[in-house]
């Protein structure tokens, strides 16, 4: 769904000496086209580097000027840059973004507290990382990163997987088609039945914060400015406030940093440890809990 005119711009643009944060009240879509962030590449904000992107094999790219699959080259979208949940009233996940007032420059690897104020999730909380824009996106417009919430405009999902099940707009309507989905993509696809509800472009008011670890984690790129945004203050589980869920102790590892895992079964290529994770953290048969880093471990 993003255009590749912005997928090329590579001109950087001289941040403000003071940072505003975003505010405001926003409307959100969703989408999944593969393509490669337009964060990914380089010279597009102050930031520490570009947003990651994979190749087929869901490997990290090193060269931030590799082309686009939605542009015939050999870089997607990274299948671990989708939505999970951290408890029942808090996700983080990534959005492709338009703000008011605002350019590329100032929204890549920004980060966002949705809170929802429409549909089965109104009340719950979503943060989110800017990995990309594009020129069909509304002002304060989030386009939420969710496998199968369609390909939009562009779809590199064909060259990368053969092509997804879904509509171009919309993807697709039931839980049990997230199974055809590949591996890799089926925790996100699952999380937008779960923890999302099957919302259908809920409405939602939001702020910018800093990025939290584990987002970060995941894309690489952490602004420059990022430390004069305020600091997330996390809903505890079960609704209501703004207190900060307990943190759990680091995962214990064996001398490989393998987390032992424990309790329900996660599937392959979902989170199973770090520091707060509260999710499941036995891997399913044939996949080990593998550390990353201290606040994320993936079934693999």
């Amino acid at each position: 769904m993003r255009s590749t005119s912005f997928l090329r711009a590579s001109l950087a643009v001289a941040l403000p000496l003071t940072a505003q944060a975003a505010s405001g009240s926003g409307k959100s879509t969703r989408f999944w086209d593969c393509c490669k962030p337009s964060c990914s590449w380089s010279g597009k904000a102050s930031v520490n580097q570009p947003v990651f992107a994979c190749d087929k094999n869901n490997n990290n790219i090193n060269n931030a000027d590799t082309k686009s699959g939605c542009d015939g080259g050999t870089a997607y979208a990274c299948a671990s840059q989708t939505p999970w949940a951290i408890n029942d009233q808090l996700s983080y996940g990534f959005a492709a973004t338009s703000l008011s007032g605002g350019t590329e420059s100032s929204w890549c690897c920004g980060c966002y507290a949705l809170t929802f104020t429409s549909g089965p999730v109104a009340g719950k909380t979503m943060v989110v990382q800017s990995t990309s824009t594009g020129g069909d996106l509304g002002t304060n417009h989030f386009d939420l990163a969710i496998p199968g919430g369609g390909v939009g405009l562009f779809d590199g999902c064909k060259s990368e997987f053969g092509g997804l099940p879904g509509a171009q707009y919309g993807g697709i309507s039931s839980a049990s088609q997230c199974s055809s989905f590949p591996s890799a993509l089926q925790p996100g696809c699952n999380w937008r039945f779960n923890w999302f509800q099957n919302a259908d472009n809920p409405s939602f008011t939001f702020t910018q914060v800093q990025c939290p670890a584990e987002i970060v984690a995941k894309t690489g790129c952490k602004r420059s400015d990022d430390g004069n945004f305020p600091v997330f203050s996390a809903p505890a589980s079960g609704g209501g406030g703004g207190s900060s869920p307990t943190t759990s102790a680091k995962p214990t590892t064996t001398s490989s940093q393998t987390p032992v895992g424990t309790g329900c079964t996660a599937a392959q290529w979902a989170q199973c440890g770090g520091v707060g994770f509260t999710g499941c953290t036995k891997c399913a048969s044939g996949t080990t809990c593998k550390a990353q880093n201290e606040y994320y471990s993936q079934c693999s």
